[in-house]
């Protein structure tokens, strides 16, 4: 059994997603970021870094329990439990796919989300950041249509953990800023071998399944108080230093 501590982000959701696609049994524990659960002592005894997602694993290395914390690290942590050629063995093909999940998680995951912030959360007078994050986002999405032009996975041939990480951050993007984003000319009618690859996600049976649990625990952020969102935030009273 696997223990699941989550939110409705992204980078929860692609655990969701490579656990149902391994056929693991796991159990989900829901923690409210904008409440500040992630600081409680129980949870920062799990991860100290006080962050979504993490898992522990009750029949870890050599059949003890085992914490997993960051998104990256648990997805090539279950990989390497299973086996599963969702992270290749053979070395060329497990390169490619490590080079593009790093993509996801040092640049699409951060540049993103802070896009998601200086939209939706930010003061006004802040154009250079909106500026800066738009124009990174831009870039991504022609990064990631170019490639799959190329290939028809970002690793190549082959899904895997690179494509289940990635996925969240299309799909959250496109519901939460589909208008948006058709206005900067970045959406699936422009980008087919975008579309395609997303199709190609979305209709496998393990994510339909993952994505059912994942929509009945969407992100709490649209019901947050001015409060929950300084405290995630750690400005106003929660401001450090």
């Amino acid at each position: 059994m696997i223990e699941l501590y989550a939110s409705g982000t992204p980078n929860v959701q692609k655990i969701h997603i490579m656990l149902e696609e391994l056929g693991l049994e796991y159990r989900s524990h829901q923690i409210n970021v904008y409440r500040g659960e992630q600081f409680a002592p129980d949870f920062v005894k799990l991860n100290p870094n006080s962050k979504v997602p993490v898992i522990v694993d009750h029949e870890g290395p050599q059949g003890r329990p085992y914490t997993v914390f960051e998104s990256g690290a648990i997805l090539i942590y279950l990989a390497e439990k299973t086996g599963t050629q969702l992270l290749p063995t053979e070395p060329f093909k497990r390169y490619n796919v490590m080079q593009w999940l790093m993509i996801q998680l040092t640049g699409i995951g951060p540049m993103f989300g802070q896009f998601n912030h200086f939209r939706r959360f930010a003061p006004p007078g802040n154009d250079y950041s909106d500026q800066r994050y738009t124009s990174e986002t831009r870039r991504l999405y022609d990064l990631l249509e170019a490639r799959l032009g190329q290939t028809r996975y970002l690793g190549g041939d082959d899904y895997s953990i690179a494509d289940i990480a990635t996925f969240p951050w299309i799909r959250n993007h496109s519901k939460r800023f589909g208008e948006t984003l058709a206005f900067m000319r970045i959406g699936f009618e422009g980008m087919p071998h975008l579309a395609r690859w997303f199709t190609a996600i979305e209709t496998r049976p393990a994510v339909i399944r993952a994505l059912v649990t994942i929509d009945a625990n969407p992100s709490p952020n649209w019901t947050a108080t001015p409060e929950d969102l300084d405290r995630l935030f750690g400005r106003g009273r929660f401001a450090r230093g």
